[in-house]
């Protein structure tokens, strides 16, 4: 072993291990959901071009935008029975605003129905 590597004994990391799961089960579904879905659309934002300065820092990424989107719309669209009328339209309405500004930054646009999510959400115009 290294001098400067630190291995934690067994027992710390098996206790860690489990105070982490103790965590995450007293975390209800709903605010998962909403985190994982939040995380997409900031990310998706991003690559969108929607965040200040992001053409000129190079983060606009449409290919990328379009794989985080639809990843969103299978979440919302699958998790929305779940999570409660008030959670999913707030989900929909960011999922709609993304979809919408990647047909705006896209130089050539996707016919209705193809665009990123659109097999999960329908056609958004």
């Amino acid at each position: 072993m290294a001098a400067d590597t630190y291995d934690p004994p067994m027992s710390t990391t098996a206790s860690a291990a489990e105070q982490a799961a103790r965590d995450i089960a007293d975390v209800p579904a709903v605010e998962v959901i909403t985190s994982a879905a939040v995380h997409l659309m900031s990310a998706a934002a991003v690559k969108c071009g929607l965040a200040e300065d992001a053409e000129e820092q190079g983060h606009l990424d449409l290919d990328e935008a379009r794989k985080l989107i639809t990843a969103l719309a299978a979440l919302v669209t699958a998790s929305a029975p779940d999570v409660g009328t008030m959670h999913a339209r707030s989900l929909r309405d960011g999922l709609r605003t993304l979809q919408l500004a990647f047909r705006e930054a896209s130089v050539i646009p996707d016919a209705p129905g193809e665009g990123p999510g659109e097999k999960y959400t329908g056609s958004v115009v």
